[in-house]
């Protein structure tokens, strides 16, 4: 068990470090990040939309009905004076205007000199792509913010920014310029973090920025000041009218009145769409299975108000140190499972529900806003259980050859299934271990073998004894007795082990079997003599000693051999019971062909139907106390 224990923990702790490695080396962030979307994917379906956004979704139909695209100015500026007159907080457009689209360049610069509640899209770029500048009509740039998003591999979306730099300008993204013009109102202004004044805070929470190896991410790109999105509510999120809707003054006021109304496209010919968690498709699927921009920023705006007003937080992941333990634990939690299974089905479920359990409990802590590493736990939990399973089946397999070796060949199938069962308490460092126990002892030999193996030839010998042998082992085992070892033409049987008896009722049907098995032994001497009679063989007498009472079992030798036995008093008078008289003439062994001598010890288990009769009270070789022996005569 110690050696069991000593393999788990130095296998759970390597399987663990290689693991960690893969992780920190990338290999796992595809798995971990399709966890992260599958998770997120679940957690935005039970949230509901956001009243505080509405979308005005220029569609298919509104750039059919307007005739072009992108609109014109007149057009943009009408629709911006129909919004403002209904009183929105903020306005976001989300629609590049950094050269004009005539007419109505000059109604369109009037509107943003009168308004101060507008926020307007540029974007950066990088080495790719120049970017896009502000919009052609305004002075400065104070309400435009950057709205470039990050994508990981795949174009995948999954992280927020707040500030970019770009040629040591610090830059303000339209997500969080539009959350500022809202939150402005309820008195809540950028602040710096309680416990760092580099980190931004927004009312109720403190944005802590991502790092390059947060969560399941290997080496990501942290540059600027990125957060992990949630997509809470998912697409339909946020109320949306078209834009003909709007032009056509169809929308309700109160449906605009102290929200934040963004404006951007979702006709799939502009082609403005991105793959987020909630449909993660490859590049080749059609963009409407994709999230539109402006529901994108959308997302980002609401997190960022759920935050600040609703102390929301974006999801936190845990520090590396806690994250490597929890994946030890794991690894050698399944280690220590394995040492307790019973059967490869019952080890396999509870593999099964380990992994249930681990994907339940990570999704709880998700909802709860903590990113776990699930599937580096998950594989080392497999992965260790797999290898530690192996190993312990490898020494199972060794205990249970050795079990075999030592009692397979001598006590029935059934006997030996029990030992196998019951070997956590049956074996100790590998082999059996010794017990303190009552068993009944029967030692049985054949008289004048000596004289008669002189006549024989070798052969013919060695195939009568073998066939003696047989029968008598056969016997042993019928009575669920053990044969313990041949000694030359001598058989020694043991009844009451491997596994020990506690009861006096065991401790009483032991001797019967014992006693039991001698009289067929008896029976069986005198069938054998008529065989071999038949076959030109000698004819043989049988002496049999029995006794009950306490003794040790356990192994003796080493693992190169090893042999399972008993010692004590009880088996010396067993012995020292089948040789007493054996110089002096024995009528009923000439007679029966077997003589059965037990002790007063054994006789007292017995019931009436076996009949005894009283030899008297002898004192055996070796021994300074008197026997009482009994001869057995039969059974009724």
């Amino acid at each position: 068990m110690r050696s069991s224990f000593a393999a788990i923990l130095v296998t759970g702790f390597f399987v663990s470090l290689c693991i960690i490695g893969l992780r920190n080396t990338g290999y796992l962030e595809f798995l971990e990040l399709a966890a992260y979307d599958r998770y997120i994917a679940l957690q935005s379906k039970a949230h509901p939309h956001d009243p505080r956004i509405v979308i005005i979704a220029i569609s298919e139909a509104d750039i059919k009905e307007m005739g072009r695209w992108p609109i014109t100015d007149s057009a943009l500026a009408y629709s911006l004076k129909i919004l403002n007159k209904y009183g929105p907080r903020a306005i976001g457009l989300d629609i590049y205007r950094d050269m004009p689209v005539p007419p109505g360049e000059k109604g369109l610069s009037d509107i943003f000199e009168q308004a101060d509640n507008i926020v307007t899209v540029k974007k950066i770029g990088d080495e790719t792509f120049p970017g896009i500048p502000s919009p052609y009509f305004l002075k400065t740039g104070e309400l435009t913010g950057f709205n470039d998003i990050l994508m990981d591999t795949g174009g995948i979306v999954r992280r927020g920014l707040l500030f970019l730099e770009d040629g040591g300008d610090n830059h303000y993204s339209f997500s969080l310029l539009l959350a500022l013009l809202y939150l402005e109102k309820d008195g809540i202004v950028p602040e710096p973090g309680g416990t760092n004044p580099k980190h931004l805070r927004l009312g109720r929470t403190t944005f802590v920025p991502f790092e390059t190896n947060d969560g399941g991410y290997a080496g990501a790109d942290a540059r600027g000041y990125q957060f992990l999105l949630d997509f809470k509510g998912g697409q339909s999120a946020f109320k949306t009218f078209s834009m003909m809707e709007l032009l056509s003054e169809k929308i309700r006021p109160e449906d605009i009145h102290d929200r934040i109304v963004m404006i951007g496209v979702t006709a799939e010919s502009v082609r403005d769409f991105f793959c987020t968690p909630l449909n993660t498709v490859t590049d080749s699927a059609e963009d409407s299975s994709k999230m539109p921009g402006v529901v994108l920023h959308a997302q980002i705006v609401s997190q960022l108000l759920r935050s600040a007003t609703e102390g929301d937080r974006p999801i936190r992941v845990l520090d590396d140190r806690y994250e490597w333990l929890l994946i030890m634990v794991f690894g050698i939690l399944s280690g220590i499972l394995a040492l307790f299974r019973h059967s490869v089905l019952r080890f396999s479920l509870l593999v099964l529900a380990g992994l249930i359990l681990l994907g339940i409990g990570s999704l709880l802590l998700f909802n709860a806003g903590w990113w776990v590493p699930v599937v580096p736990v998950a594989i080392s939990w497999l992965t260790a259980s797999a290898i530690l399973n192996a190993f312990l089946s490898h020494q199972e397999n060794v205990q249970k050859r050795l079990l075999m070796q030592l009692f397979s060949r001598h006590v029935s199938k059934d006997v030996a299934e029990v030992i196998w069962r019951q070997r956590d308490r049956f074996m100790e460092d590998g082999r059996p271990r010794p017990l303190r126990l009552t068993a009944t002892v029967l030692f049985g030999d054949l008289k004048g073998f000596t004289s008669v193996s002189e006549m024989l030839d070798p052969q013919i010998l060695m195939d009568w004894l073998n066939g003696y042998m047989k029968a008598m082992s056969h016997l042993v085992m019928e009575h669920s007795g053990v044969v313990n070892k041949f000694i030359g033409d001598a058989i020694m049987a043991v009844f009451g082990i491997p596994l020990p008896r506690k009861s006096p009722e065991e401790i009483s049907l032991d001797a019967r079997n014992a006693v039991d098995c001698a009289i067929a032994m008896s029976s069986e001497i005198r069938g054998l003599n008529i065989l071999w009679e038949k076959q030109n063989l000698p004819s043989m007498k049988m002496r049999i000693g029995i006794f009950t009472g306490p003794l040790i079992a356990g192994s003796l030798g080493s693992k190169m051999r090893m042999e399972y036995t008993v010692i004590g008093d009880t088996v010396n008078i067993a012995s020292r019971l089948e040789g007493l008289y054996k110089d002096q003439e024995d009528a009923d062994l000439e007679k029966n062909g077997c003589r059965i001598f037990i002790g007063e010890e054994t006789r007292l288990h017995l019931d009436p139907s076996f009949q005894t009769r009283l030899e008297g009270s002898v004192t055996l070789k070796g021994k300074g106390k008197e026997i009482t022996i009994y001869r057995v005569t039969g059974k009724n």
